[in-house]
């Protein structure tokens, strides 16, 4: 099955619960302003947010005033391609600049942060570069293991310090010898507890500065790992971590667990941040870029 068949499949839980319903909606009705408050109503239960929500809407009914959205079909073909031009141009993760190229991940706990910088490691290894992993989660237990185990996969470095050490140290040690050993790629992970916890995001700043001062303008990447399952909570959250570290991109998980997977028009829509990967399952492999076009174009297959 290849990567388009199984995003799919892993928003088939999302289309039934916006896409099926609006059919129900449309099917055999003229389109009057009773059914496109029903549609709003559908779009912001599939968490799909308010903003992005009134956005697609007023196009709709521009265009059911002018005639142009008279059944099912073409207001399919509306909400598709008004849904594209909301989620914008691809803006996948790229490594640029001098080396190492470091990234920051951050996220709260249970949202697949470790298993994600896993899976970028072994993306970057087949693709020629080389990895350094800095074990920054030094509280979780089981953090530093999951993440040698990951490196091991991946074939990539990994710098550690012993359990409850200070994230920040970690990190340091992991950039400055990256530079010494020519490394083009550093991916810092992070402790998760609470983003609600006002020193969690102290000990992220704290980690964010010490990374700049092992090698200045960096983390070049500030990568935010979201559990699509939580809906708006994801939203808060990736707030939270903005104010506090400034978030660069967005790394969605759990797509094919959930019926919330309009959480990525409320992301880019109301945070203005580019979802840069998804992830669609257990696999090395789930891991991919995101392209919009490609997950509209799923999401009503």
């Amino acid at each position: 099955m290849g990567f388009f068949d199984r995003l799919k499949e892993g928003l088939s839980k999302t289309r039934k619960s916006f896409i099926e319903k609006v059919e129900t909606i449309f099917t055999g009705r003229k389109i009057d302003e009773a059914a496109l408050e029903e549609l709003e109503e559908i779009l912001i239960m599939s968490d799909v947010g308010t903003k992005a929500s009134s956005e697609i809407m007023s196009f709709i009914r521009e265009k059911a005033k002018r005639g142009e959205a008279k059944d099912v079909d073409t207001v399919r073909e509306l909400l598709k391609h008004e849904m594209a031009l909301v989620l914008g141009e691809p803006q996948p993760l790229v490594v640029f600049g001098a080396r190492p190229f470091v990234i920051l991940a951050v996220g709260v706990n249970g949202v697949g942060k470790t298993t994600t910088i896993g899976k970028l490691a072994s993306r970057f290894r087949s693709q020629g570069l080389s990895v350094l992993l800095a074990a920054g989660d030094t509280f979780r237990a089981a953090g530093i293991e999951q993440l040698e185990i990951w490196a091991d996969r991946a074939d990539a470095q990994v710098v550690k310090h012993q359990k409850g050490s200070d994230p920040a140290a970690v990190a340091y040690d992991a950039v400055v010898a990256a530079r010494n050993r020519g490394i083009d790629v550093v991916i810092v992970d992070t402790a998760g507890r609470l983003h609600t916890k006002s020193n969690l995001m102290e000990e992220l700043k704290k980690v964010k500065r010490t990374i700049d001062k092992a090698m200045p303008g960096a983390p070049q990447e500030i990568l935010l790992v979201v559990d699509a399952t939580t809906g708006q909570n994801a939203l808060r959250q990736s707030d939270f971590f903005n104010e506090s570290v400034g978030i660069t991109g967005i790394a969605l998980t759990k797509l094919d667990g959930t019926a919330k997977g309009g959480i990525v028009f409320a992301v880019k829509k109301e945070l203005g941040i580019p979802v840069r990967l998804i992830g669609v399952g257990e696999g090395i492999d789930d891991l991919r870029d995101f392209d919009p076009k490609e997950f509209v174009e799923a999401l009503f297959s």
